[in-house]
């Protein structure tokens, strides 16, 4: 039995399918992670990262921008149902704007409504309560908001 192995010429890609992107789910005490890339449209949740009152351990972003060296950085928008902001949309806000005078690259929003809701079911189909112990709803809801932003 053969194995057929897909192999994809990278410097054939143009620079658009290239792209890898970090998105960020941002919470006071965690701030969950996600990679992803145009040319697949999938991303990958990763370990969440500690805040400690909305204050991010920079070093750690540090590392990842300087791992995945992504082109963008994609954060989810916190709002309310009817579109008003919710108590931590400020703190969101700040946030976009630490990362983009930090990082110098470009920093988009994206609508989170209900993306927590949908990463506890997505882990929950996985592994029933057990997954939901032991995954992380954060980074779960960040690769929703940026599978969201690419398609």
């Amino acid at each position: 039995m053969q194995l057929c192995i897909l192999k994809y010429d990278w410097y054939m890609l143009t620079p658009d399918e290239k792209n890898v992107f970090l998105a960020f789910d941002f919470g006071t005490r965690n701030i969950g992670v996600a990679v992803g890339q145009k040319i697949t449209k999938s991303a990958t949740a990763l370990a969440p990262l500690r805040a400690q009152r909305g204050i991010p351990r920079w070093e750690e972003i540090d590392a990842l921008i300087k791992n995945w060296q992504p082109v963008a950085l994609i954060v989810g928008m916190p709002y309310k149902f009817d579109g008003s902001d919710l108590k931590v949309t400020k703190l969101v806000k700040r946030f976009i704007e630490q990362l983009k005078k930090r990082y110098q690259m470009p920093v988009h929003s994206s609508e989170e409504l209900l993306t927590t809701k949908a990463a506890r079911e997505e882990i929950f189909a996985r592994g029933g309560y057990k997954a939901l112990q032991n995954e992380s709803v954060d980074s779960v809801a960040a690769k929703i908001i940026l599978e969201e932003w690419m398609a």
